[in-house]
């Protein structure tokens, strides 16, 4: 049999690359030699397959990018005239949020204060992938009729009041509030109700009450020191982001839970019936690259459900970020914390590319507009850009970044963190429990685990720093502050079973 055709990456400078594509207009390659590298050809066969797929006008592979279902996970995808579930994914608006507290470092340097802070967390927002809030003594408990204000309004001032948000914490979302595909919340109600009636997000209240909890994963809640870089644009930026330099903060990763799970998975299997009743053909016969054309029917209802669940993941993240703070006010009465940004990693928005207006679907990538974007007028970070929160991995930290000018060149996007390099069963196979939590342990950082996952474990991702040096060398951000993990709360299952 002849050897699979290899990909060629041809570099355009020292951290980019394209990747040609037949007469299309080639990938956009983000990434220092040695990341590219460690590209395997399945991702760039995917990046192709989606280049190649209708209506496509461009493609973006960031440094963290690693084979997926369909698109690969770290890319951009660029259409104006069709919408695909795939390069969204199935945890519709998977993000993070960074609460900054008004805690010195200090006064979490002890080991006991931290696990107190632990337990108190745990206690209100629950982890594990079918966990909601009964299996946690202090969650706060969602009225139904509430749950279904939030995924129809998002983070709206009623809605925010009811969980006991504070709704001005909303400003500090990329998007509060998500609308249907004619822009109104009316379009949300109708498909909503038509659910409803078809019983197709089964147990529905049960998935109410998973709004302000972690699931599993690769999902996480992380207590940080902020080392803001020390140049005066850093310092400055942080001033206006409203990060505080030694003080604590806690960064959270996760997403839309099982509704959210329930619409993507929906909106595949209609399409996919819907390709095979009309016989057309998949993009690279990929069942995951289903799409509709938009005005159709069925590009209105995957817009509307997207919205659904991403309004589901807006209020789940600022949710959990007021438990956290209860927790910290719990062990550490009369300090306060705001909500520094928000921002979704799996998610496709309506952006004007080159000046046509088009849908940029970013899957495992991050929204990057710099200071003086169109988009940032009338927010506090018109003049300097909006706050990037990239999470690393405990040991080697996280990053809050700004965008840079050259971030156009990436379709005004960056990567959503470092991405794997080995696959979760790998990780498993290959590495060694008692290295893995005897680093946790010699780094001095906490965590609720007995046995800290090892498909999760930094070895199985990419070397951060080599990945946070592909973004500064490719001109699309720059370093405001770097966070270093003082515990971690995951998904304890495995080690509870």
């Amino acid at each position: 049999m002849n050897e699979p055709k290899k990909f060629e990456l041809i570099p355009t400078g020292e951290a980019t690359a394209m990747l040609p594509v037949g007469r299309a207009r080639p990938i956009t390659v983000i990434g220092t030699e040695a990341i590219r590298a460690g590209f395997d050809d399945g991702a760039l066969r995917q990046a192709v397959n989606a280049r190649l797929a209708p209506g496509v006008t461009e493609v973006v592979l960031n440094p963290d990018a690693h084979i997926g279902y369909g698109a690969p996970i770290g890319c951009v995808m660029v259409s104006p005239t069709h919408i695909y579930p795939g390069p969204v994914g199935v945890d519709i608006k998977c993000s993070m949020s960074l609460l900054q507290l008004d805690l010195p470092a200090d006064a979490i340097q002890d080991r006991i204060v931290r696990r107190k802070l632990i337990e108190a967390i745990c206690v209100r927002t629950p982890t594990g992938a079918g966990k909601g809030q009964r299996s946690v003594k202090k969650s706060r408990r969602v009225a139904t009729d509430i749950g279904r204000k939030a995924i129809l309004e998002g983070a709206s001032p009623e809605v925010c009041t009811a969980m006991g948000i504070p709704p001005q914490w909303a400003e500090r979302c990329e998007d509060a509030v998500h609308t249907g595909h004619d822009e109104t919340h009316d379009a949300l109600a109708l498909r909503l109700e038509k659910h409803d009636k078809a019983n197709r997000l089964g147990d529905f209240a049960d998935k109410l009450r998973q709004l302000g909890s972690y699931g599993g994963g690769n999902h996480f809640g992380e207590c940080e020191v902020v080392h803001v870089a020390d140049n005066p644009r850093a310092r400055h930026t942080a001033e206006v982001f409203g990060l505080r330099d030694g003080h604590v903060a806690f960064l959270s990763h996760c997403g839309s839970r099982g509704l959210g799970h329930n619409l993507a998975a929906g909106q595949f299997r209609t399409l996919q019936d819907k390709f095979a009743k009309w016989n057309i053909p998949l993009p690279a016969d990929d069942r995951h690259m289903v799409y509709a054309p938009l005005g159709t029917a069925e590009a209105n209802d995957y817009i509307d459900d997207m919205s659904l669940g991403a309004n589901f993941a807006t209020v789940n993240h600022m949710l959990i970020n007021a438990l956290v703070l209860e927790a910290f006010q719990e062990v550490f009465p009369g300090i306060d914390g705001r909500l520094l940004y928000f921002i979704s990693h799996n998610i496709a928005r309506k952006e004007i590319v080159e000046n046509t207006v088009a849908w940029v679907h970013r899957k495992g990538a991050t929204r990057a507009f710099p200071a003086g974007h169109h988009a940032l007028k009338g927010t506090p970070f018109a003049a300097v850009g909006h706050p990037i929160l990239l999470p690393g991995n405990p040991q080697a930290g996280s990053v809050v970044m700004v965008a840079d000018e050259g971030a156009s060149k990436s379709c005004y996007s960056v990567n959503h963190g470092a991405g794997r390099q080995m696959g979760r069963k790998d990780a498993i196979r290959r590495l060694d429990q008692a290295t893995v939590d005897r680093q946790f342990d010699a780094d001095d950082i906490l965590t609720n685990c007995r046995q800290y996952p090892k498909d999760e474990a930094p070895a199985a991702y990419k070397d951060f720093n080599e990945v946070l040096r592909s973004v500064t060398l490719a001109g699309l951000a720059s370093e405001v502050a770097r966070l270093k993990a003082r515990f971690v709360i995951k998904d304890a299952t495995q080690a509870d079973d």
